[in-house]
């Protein structure tokens, strides 16, 4: 099943997988002064989830995917004022948006390793540098690769709950394919369904990552191992607050 065929089947049942995270919430919160009259780009944004409860707690926002269906599901579902979402791919934020536009960038759910390469990566962090108001940032999230790749981890924690069961495992690289294979398994168990997809991921590490910031102008870099802003090291997420 290919990538967008895979995301359209599950889109209906992606706020079963991952529901709204309160501390992803909080994480943003915990960044800036005040909401109000906060204006957010969130890349990736899926179903929307994240964006609505932002302008619910009086931020303006905007929430991109490439997915339609996704999108289409996010405009169904939430409707907050001062919230829109549009279908758009991350490398063509630029051209959507004036620079300086932006109080916040926001990308999370490890949306980052699906770009093609690590030069795509760094555009996109070119553009989101660009499209930041001064003292503006950028929020993201992927998975710890240098931890992962180190122990390596082959098996993502399990999602199991009276709705879903979502399986996730990693081929891990080798000297002649370079990205991660990410496998996943969603049963839907009310409608004994199955979707199977797997994903090449670049498996990009914290030293890179902090290279291509300041590469891209990000002069004040904050690496951190989860939302609660654990110190990074031997934890799966690596959430980075990159500040112009």
């Amino acid at each position: 099943m290919g990538q967008e065929a895979f995301y359209n089947s599950i889109a209906s049942y992606y706020e079963y997988i991952f529901p709204l995270s309160n501390q992803q919430v909080g994480f943003v919160q915990s960044e800036f002064d005040s909401l109000e009259e906060f204006f957010f780009l969130d890349v990736g944004c899926s179903t929307g989830q994240l964006a609505n409860r932002l302008c619910q707690l009086g931020a303006l926002g905007i929430g991109i995917d490439l997915n339609s269906s996704m999108i289409e599901r996010a405009r169904e579902s939430h409707q907050a004022a001062d919230l829109s979402f549009k279908v758009m791919d991350m490398m063509n934020i630029n051209s959507n948006f004036t620079p300086g536009y932006f109080d916040a960038l926001i990308c999370f759910g490890n949306t980052l390793v699906h770009l093609d390469s690590v030069t795509q990566i760094r555009n996109f962090f070119q553009q989101s540098f660009q499209l930041l108001k001064p003292g503006g940032k950028l929020l993201f999230q992927i998975l710890n690769y240098q931890y992962i790749l180190g122990n390596k981890i082959e098996e993502l924690p399990l999602i199991d709950n009276q709705y879903v069961r979502f399986e996730r495992s990693y081929e891990l690289p080798t000297p002649n394919q370079p990205k991660v294979n990410f496998k996943t398994k969603l049963f839907v168990k009310s409608e004994n369904l199955v979707f199977e997809n797997s994903a090449p991921l670049i498996p990009v590490q914290k030293n890179e990552l902090e290279k291509l910031l300041l590469l891209a102008g990000f002069p004040k870099l904050h690496f951190y191992g989860g939302f609660d802003k654990k110190p990074c090291g031997d934890h799966l997420p690596l959430v980075v607050v990159a500040e112009v």
